[in-house]
Formats: C-alpha cells, structure tokens, sequence
C-alpha cells in the first residue's frame, strides 16, 4: 500500500512549467545495484533482485509523462516493476531504500504501486473499489491519435510498446496497441505523471501501453517538485527511458491543456 495521500510541506513552491518539458533522464542518485549508461537513459540491475530503485534528475512538470520501456527481463524472481511519485527530494536521501515497497514509501511523501493492470485505481466518491478495478468503458487506444488524462492530452503514439522487427513483430505490434499483453512484458511502455486540481492537491496516474489505468492516488502536493520513481526490482533487470514530442502547450476553451507535437524538417 502507498503512504496516506496528504498534502508535505517539503522544499519551496513549485516554478512555472515551461512551454516543453526538458528531455527525461534519470537521477545520478539511485539504488546499490543499479548502472546508469552514460546518457542516463537507461538503468539496468546488475545483481540480486534488490536495491533496484531509481528517481527521475528533474521534478515533473504538471501532465509530464515519465515513461519507460521495459529491455530486459530476468527468469528466476518473483515480482515486477514498481512505478510513481514522491515529494522527497533523491540528493537529500542519506541512502537510498533497498526497496521503493515498503521501504521508500515508509519514509512518507510518496506514492509508489506495483505495476498491475486494474488494481491501483482510487475509487471515485460513491464507488466501490471492485466498481473502480473495472473499465468505464471501451478501450479506444490506437483510435484517437491523443490520450486524454483529465485537463492533459497527450500523443499517444510513442506511449505504445513497438516489438523488434521480425517474423511475428507486426502480430506482437496488435497486442501492444490493444494492451492485451501482460503489463510487464518486454517492450511494454510505463508511464506516470501528476494532474494537478483546483483544491491545490494533485491525482497520479499510470500509463501503460497508451491506456490510462486511472487515479492511483489522490492528495498529492501539487505545490511541491515531485519526482519518478521507478524500482527495477525482481524480474525486470533494465529499463530505458522514451523521450515524448510535446511541443508546445497552449489551454484550450476548456480549461484542457494540450500537448502539442511540433514536426520540423528542412523542406
């Protein structure tokens, strides 16, 4: 279980978010047995099952994706990737937590899940819990070219897993787009990101595939820098990071922010 929702006094308040995120790389502090490759874009465990976890370098920016593709898995361990947020800065750590659960989480301010298809989802107010682990409706993923998550949209097309080109790479590609494969599998993309609200606390969503598996936590500090986590724990031993093409960001009538890809080319 995560820590209790609640909005931490913890740092000063949040700057401005630019127009477009800076490119997405990982934290130069993380767990004992991780390596980092030289771009910090890629994170693979080297021993154990353990002291696995890692932290985005920057706090996210509102609607920001953090998004990783799982590279490579490792027979023999039980369990999956761990995926969220925490307010807590990673350089003030004095050691990083041998696991993100319960470890890092028992530290308070922070918010870290087990990465499941259907299981993480908070309950809206006047839903039961098992009403909130089922669908609201069709999957429309590969549909509408821009995936919706309360006032972000954001393209779709680089949150999907893409197989290696082979001899049944167009068949595993269709299982990617309807998110019908296991959530860990190789190749599958996570993501996660916070959408502040008006009351001044924010919700954490989970991506997985391009499909928004809803609110898993509610009450963030919207106010204060919030960081990835991401725990390369048990089975999954390396994890690289896929940079989104936002653009830039313009609100539309609504009150929706959109995450607006611009092309570039030479003519």
């Amino acid at each position: 279980m995560a820590a209790p929702s609640k909005p931490v006094g913890l740092g000063g308040p949040r700057s401005p978010a630019c127009p477009e995120p800076p490119p997405t790389r990982f934290h130069q502090v993380h767990g004992a047995n991780i390596r980092m490759d030289p771009s910090g874009t890629r994170a693979t465990r080297v021993e154990s099952f353990a002291h696995g976890v890692c932290f985005s370098r920057e706090p996210l920016a509102p609607g920001q994706v953090f998004l990783v593709e799982i590279e490579e898995k490792e027979l023999g361990w039980c369990g999956h990737l761990r995926l969220g947020l925490t307010a807590l800065d990673p350089a003030s750590l004095a050691s990083v937590p041998e696991f993100s659960l319960p470890d890092l989480v028992s530290l308070g301010h922070s918010w870290v899940f087990a990465i499941t298809r259907h299981h993480n989802r908070v309950p809206r107010e006047g839903q039961t819990e098992a009403e909130a682990a089922v669908p609201s409706g069709p999957q429309t993923l590969l549909v509408e070219p821009y995936l919706r998550i309360q006032q972000f949209r954001i393209p779709r097309d680089r949150l999907v897993g893409r197989s290696r080109p082979g001899l049944y790479s167009h068949l595993l590609d269709q299982l990617y787009e309807q998110n019908v494969l296991p959530p860990t599998a190789r190749r599958s993309r996570l993501g996660v990101l916070f959408c502040p609200r008006e009351d001044g606390t924010a919700d954490m969503h989970i991506i997985i595939n391009g499909e928004d598996m809803g609110p898993s936590a509610r009450g963030l500090p919207a106010a204060q820098p919030l960081y990835a986590v991401v725990d390369v724990f048990a089975s999954t031993k390396s994890v690289r990071l896929v940079q989104l093409e936002y653009g830039c960001r313009y609100p539309t009538p609504g009150g929706t922010f959109f995450w607006f890809r611009v092309e570039t080319g030479t003519g």
